[in-house]
């Protein structure tokens, strides 16, 4: 009986469940905001709620890459997103973000003005596919997420504009401008005020009296956007005002983590390097 093959079956179930409580157990929310500056081509944002819920912000230009990402940051048993959203519809962000939908079904979908192409219709099907609401953005709404608030700051007039958010958690504010060109500057100056971290182009400016206004203490950068005059500065040079300053291709995978009140932010080239 000791050996018997119902006895070495029921032993394997059991190890099975102490593994898959053991995970969910150390993969349960734990409180804090986390947010994933993805080291992909492109612009691509994972943000986990601090209820443990996930929102895609953007995806980047590489389909496989991002179903990678977000294998290896969402628990295994998850199949949703709380919500997916687009500062961009072009071929920068929106491919990832296809490949995310057909892999997860997103609660609520957030997009500027789309143009008629092969990717945007692909997109839409996948939304109406899975009954997805899909929500124009508009300036000063706002998204619960669960304990956090995302805020559309600013959007442009056409589907070549890109859409401005802030996230904030307690005293962490965090500003979303990667699709950001100057056509939002005016807009975004006139509620601008410190914030704790900023997603910014690389091609942009940084001697702005924006950038002045919000004086980041970190700044990470993406390489989506594409400046007609791209400024020239190295990464020491880009330290405005003292700021910390990052960037994908540099760090890999960026990771700011918020209790409400005070902000790590990790690196995955510091994680392989510890």
């Amino acid at each position: 009986m000791k050996n018997s093959p119902l006895v070495r079956v029921l032993l394997a179930f059991g190890l099975l469940a102490l593994a898959l409580l053991a995970f969910a157990w150390f993969a349960r929310p734990d409180g804090r905001l986390h947010v994933f500056v993805l080291d992909a081509p492109g612009d691509a944002v994972l943000i986990q709620t601090p209820r443990g819920g996930y929102v895609l912000i953007d995806g980047g230009a590489d389909p496989a890459l991002l179903a990678s990402h977000l294998g290896r940051r969402l628990p295994f048993w998850r199949r949703d997103l709380d919500v997916a959203a687009l500062t961009q519809a072009d071929a920068n962000r929106l491919p990832g973000q296809i490949a995310a939908l057909s892999r997860y079904r997103a609660g609520l979908a957030l997009a500027p003005p789309l143009h008629d192409n092969s990717n945007t219709r692909e997109w839409l099907r996948l939304v109406q596919e899975q009954d997805t609401p899909v929500r124009r953005v508009h300036p000063g709404e706002q998204i619960n997420l669960g304990g956090a608030v995302l805020t559309i700051l600013a959007t442009g007039d056409g589907a070549e504009s890109g859409v401005a958010m802030q996230l904030d958690y307690g005293a962490t504010s965090m500003v979303l401008c990667g699709a950001c060109g100057d056509d939002l500057d005016d807009a975004l100056l006139e509620t601008a005020r410190p914030i704790t971290a900023l997603v910014y182009p690389w091609q942009r400016e940084l001697d702005t009296p924006l950038l002045a206004a919000w004086r980041p203490r970190a700044i990470i950068f993406t390489t989506a956007y594409e400046a007609a005059y791209p400024a020239l500065l190295t990464m020491h040079e880009r330290r405005l005002n003292g700021a910390s300053v990052y960037h994908p291709e540099l760090d890999g995978t960026i990771e700011l983590i918020s209790d409400g009140r005070r902000v790590w932010i990790t690196t995955e080239r510091q994680e392989n390097s510890g």
